[in-house]
């Protein structure tokens, strides 16, 4: 079957069905009637503009309204072969919209619509490829957070499921390795993209593709295997995560330092525990905090909050940094803390003068 389907010419290919009920093309034979009888009665008859559209309205949608002037013999052949050919243009056109509405066609290019322009409205988002067991995770956390997120999943049944039970997803049903797959999910102006792909492989493809689109993206991709790791990085992955390595050191700590690693787990287990960690990177914060030491910030005294780590412009962290160390340009602290405590220092900052 493969082979007959090869050698069918490409004017059959663009005559099946779903090319044939498109609204677009019933639209236009249903214009060119209006503009065609709208010139052959001012031709024939002599009318103006007005009444020649007034005339070809009132005869393709057979009112019966009283002609402008009496129709010569030419005008009354002109307008009978006008209503024989609005009888196949208006079954035509019936026939489509019919098919549109049964189909769903109609409102899928409404909701496709309405997608494309929330796409658009997004600034600084995240791009998720792959909506897998370890994507669906990572969903769940920027909804946590209210970040705004695009899905790109390429398994129709995956996207039904969405759609049926988490509609508030924004969606694209195609493959994540083409350009415009990502385009069209505003990767030029898109903060990160996290490739959760099933195959590292695709994960590769799709990485490469997203470097070459937007040199400033922040990129993290899934590994499956080691040999992965640098390939990934060579695309331009900013972080390679492999899942499976790190639950392998998760339940190998558990055995030498359980108490440690079960306080670990509830720290960073937002769903059930108040306790959370955010990094505040100095550049985002009033320039007045800049130059300034963490004793003279007092960030435990007037939030609550703990600083329990330091990343230094030069990409090194230091875990509880001393009271001295000063917040410079391109830095960033880690903060400990309760929401309510975390909340308290975001206000501090916003206030800090």
């Amino acid at each position: 079957m493969k082979l007959v389907k090869d050698k069918l010419p490409a004017w059959y290919e663009r005559l099946q069905p779903i090319s044939l009920m498109d609204i677009r093309v019933a639209f236009f034979f249903l214009l060119v009637e209006v503009f065609c009888g709208t010139l052959g009665f001012i031709y024939l008859e002599g009318y103006s503009f007005l009444e020649g559209l007034y005339m070809t309205i009132i005869t393709i949608s057979t009112v019966g309204y009283t002609e402008v002037r009496p129709l010569s013999e030419a005008g009354r052949l002109f307008a009978t072969l006008l209503i024989i050919a609005n009888i196949l243009i208006f079954g035509y056109f019936v026939s489509v919209f019919t098919y549109y509405v049964t189909q769903g066609e109609l409102f899928k290019n409404i909701k496709v619509k309405v997608l494309q322009s929330k796409i658009r409205q997004l600034r600084d988002h995240v791009i998720l490829c792959g909506y897998g067991r370890y994507g669906r995770e990572v969903a769940r956390h920027l909804d946590l957070h209210q970040i705004p997120y695009v899905v790109v999943e390429n398994e129709h049944a995956v996207v039904e499921e969405m759609k049926e039970h988490e509609p508030h997803i924004l969606t694209i049903e195609d493959d994540a390795t083409h350009d415009e797959v990502l385009l069209e999910a505003g990767i030029q102006r898109a903060r990160y993209l996290i490739s959760a792909l099933p195959d590292d492989t695709d994960n590769v493809f799709t990485v490469l593709t997203a470097r070459q689109l937007n040199p400033r993206l922040k990129i993290i991709s899934r590994a499956s295997e080691e040999r992965s790791v640098k390939k990934l990085r060579i695309s331009g992955a900013d972080h390679v995560i492999m899942p499976e390595q790190i639950g392998g050191f998760y339940m190998a700590t558990l055995v030498n330092r359980p108490g440690a690693i079960e306080f670990f787990s509830i720290v960073t287990n937002e769903f059930q525990t108040d306790i959370d960690f955010e990094e505040f990177a100095i550049e985002n914060l009033p320039p007045a905090c800049c130059g300034k030491s963490i004793k003279e910030l007092n960030i435990r005294k007037h939030t609550g909050a703990n600083v329990v780590g330091y990343r230094t412009p030069q990409g090194k962290y230091s875990v509880n940094p001393p009271p001295e160390t000063v917040l410079e340009p391109g830095s960033s602290i880690i903060v400990l803390g309760s929401r309510e405590q975390l909340e308290r220092l975001r206000a501090f900052f916003q206030g800090f003068a």
